[in-house]
């Protein structure tokens, strides 16, 4: 699977295409333009979560590549419902974007060619969701598990406990061999986060 990554944004947001499949996951600032500039069509955009930074040019793409949008049913009042950030006290606006697609756990799913395992770990925020791709062995993880770190639960919406049972029972499992893509910072292995990641070694 060729992946293309860019990060964008204020708080260097990943997101990830994965060519063959014409498929985008999330849009930080500055995608779109990334897009443009490489000639990358987009035929699906999968949204891991609704937070700003991984959905600012969401709308933008898909007006632009006349794609379908897919996400979990708890990001929907993120995504639609205009000034949404305003009203839990953030200084951000985004252009507001319809779901084509509602998408749920599942043990599998097809999405353009590409079996994805869907994994339902809220505790960042609601609706957060992770692609895993068997074939490939590479988990999409949003802002859930990082290298040496877990996502924020500061935020409206936010559970510590609930995501770390989240990640210890629905992350870890998947191997020690996975490779995670987060939305933030480098790739990393589920096995080097077991054994080095504080949140998870209680050191």
């Amino acid at each position: 699977m060729q992946i293309q990554i860019h990060t964008g944004g204020i708080f260097d947001t990943n997101c990830f295409y994965l060519e063959e499949y014409g498929i985008l996951i999330d849009a930080p600032q500055e995608a779109a333009e990334w897009l443009d500039e490489f000639d990358l069509k987009v035929s699906l955009l999968l949204l891991t979560h609704g937070h700003v930074d991984h959905v600012q040019d969401a709308a933008k793409i898909k007006r632009a590549h006349g794609c379908k949008v897919g996400y979990h049913q708890d990001t929907v009042p993120m995504l639609t419902e205009p000034g949404f950030f305003r009203k839990h006290g953030f200084e951000w606006d985004i252009e507001t974007v319809e779901p084509d697609l509602i998408i749920g756990e599942t043990a599998s799913q097809t999405f353009n060619g590409i079996d994805f395992q869907v994994l339902f770990v809220p505790g960042h925020c609601p609706g957060s969701i992770c692609f895993f791709t068997p074939k490939d062995n590479v988990l999409f993880g949003g802002d859930v598990l990082f290298a040496g770190a877990i996502g924020r639960c500061d935020l409206p919406g936010g559970d510590y406990n609930l995501l770390l049972s989240g990640i210890k029972n629905k992350i870890l499992p998947l191997g020690d061999d996975v490779t995670i893509l987060p939305g933030h910072g480098p790739a990393t292995k589920i096995g080097i986060e077991k054994r080095t990641n504080p949140f998870l070694t209680g050191e």
